[in-house]
Parts: C-alpha cells; sequence; structure tokens
C-alpha cells in the first residue's frame, strides 16, 4: 500500500465531499499519520471510510466525522480541551496540534496505555490521557474551552455542560440507533446555551455512558 496517495485519497475522496474545507484541517490530516493510531492487525484499514475495530471492543470513527468535528470545534491555539473517549489516541493528537492543552478520559485501561504509548511516539506533549469515567467530565481542571465526545451518548450530561466556559462548544454524537445526530452545544451564559445540528451519523456508544442517560438537556 502506498500510504501517502491513500492519505490524500482519504483526504479527497473521503473528507473533502463532507463539508471539510478548512485548510488548517486538512493539512492536519495530511501530518498527523492515522496509521500510526491504528492497530497492527487493522493498518490497511486506516484510510478506509469505516470504524477501525479497537481492543476492549472500542472502534476509531469513521476518518470524515472526526475531520467534521475538528473543523466544526474551531480550537484554537490558546485553548483548553477536554475529550471523553481517547481510543487509540488520534483525536487526542489532532486536538493537541490545534490547542494549548488537552485532557483526554478513558474507562478502558487498554485503551489508556495503547494510546499513551502512540501518543508519545508521535511525539504530541500537550495531551494527558487519564484513566477514568468520561461521564464525570473532569471537573479539577475546569472550565474548559472544547468538550469532544468521540462516540455516542443517549444524551449530553448536564455535568459536561456545566464544565464548559461561557463561549465554550462541546461537541457530541446524540441518539440512538438508527438514528444519531452530531450536535454542537454552546454555552451562550451561565445559565444558556445552544444547540446546532451538524450531520446524521452513527457512531459507537461511549463506554460508561448508558443506554440512556440520568440527565436531559
Amino acid at each position: 500500500m502506498n500510504i501517502e496517495q491513500a492519505r490524500f485519497n482519504m483526504i479527497k475522496q473521503q473528507i473533502r465531499p463532507w463539508d471539510v474545507l478548512d485548510a488548517g484541517v486538512l493539512s492536519l490530516l495530511a501530518v498527523v499519520k492515522r496509521e500510526d493510531f491504528v492497530p497492527a492487525a487493522f493498518r490497511a484499514l486506516a484510510f478506509v471510510d469505516t470504524e477501525v475495530p479497537l481492543p476492549a471492543g472500542q472502534q476509531m470513527l469513521v476518518p470524515r466525522v472526526e475531520a467534521r468535528l475538528l473543523q466544526e470545534l474551531k480550537v484554537a491555539r490558546h485553548e483548553k480541551v477536554l475529550e471523553i473517549g481517547t481510543g487509540s489516541g488520534f483525536m487526542a493528537a489532532l486536538l493537541g496540534h490545534r490547542a494549548q492543552r488537552v485532557f483526554s478520559l478513558e474507562i478502558e485501561p487498554e485503551l489508556v496505555s495503547l494510546a499513551t504509548e502512540n501518543l508519545k511516539r508521535a511525539g504530541v506533549m500537550n495531551v494527558t490521557v487519564l484513566a477514568q469515567d468520561g461521564a464525570q467530565g473532569l471537573p479539577e481542571e475546569e472550565p474548559f474551552d472544547v468538550i469532544l465526545l468521540s462516540g455516542s451518548v443517549a444524551e449530553v450530561p448536564v455535568r459536561l455542560l456545566n464544565q464548559l466556559k461561557v463561549g465554550g462548544r462541546l461537541a457530541a454524537i446524540v441518539g440512538d440507533e438508527p438514528v444519531m445526530r452530531a450536535q454542537l452545544i454552546s454555552r451562550v451564559s451561565e445559565s444558556d446555551f445552544s444547540t446546532r445540528d451538524l450531520f446524521d451519523t452513527l457512531a459507537p456508544r461511549l463506554s460508561g455512558f448508558a443506554a440512556h442517560s440520568a440527565f436531559v438537556f
């Protein structure tokens, strides 16, 4: 497999047609080596429009969904980011290249080790992977400019929304199969949030999040 050609084709044929036109995002996807975050047994799937299997029964999001969420969040260099669901560490690496500081929470110990090793090998030094339940967020580090849920939830827990700064953004894939929708929720004030629907998609449920959350937004 010609890796650079496969990467080019992924960007041109999968990602750009999904309205990912931000030059900074596209160049980042050309630089951060997705294949280095894919388990060796599935390396051939690194640039394919599919979810890549990970240990502990988890999966990587498809590339076009990762790219679109990254574009919609508009992460800036001065910002602090919380990611829920580290997986292989690829999305954390992308966020790390754009943000000042990234905290990524992963409930599966095997994935904590995998992601930590992958990020270290890739030279991403501003991401901290923590082994804990993402549904609780990270109150000791709040507030965050950006929160990303790298997987689906039935509903977004209020406790995560409350860890956003005013002006902060949270992206999540919300709903139950067969209908899920990516949403961008912005904190307008201490008590007000606005929600924008982005696109319909399907994504694996995040570990630690019940099929139906006890929280309603």
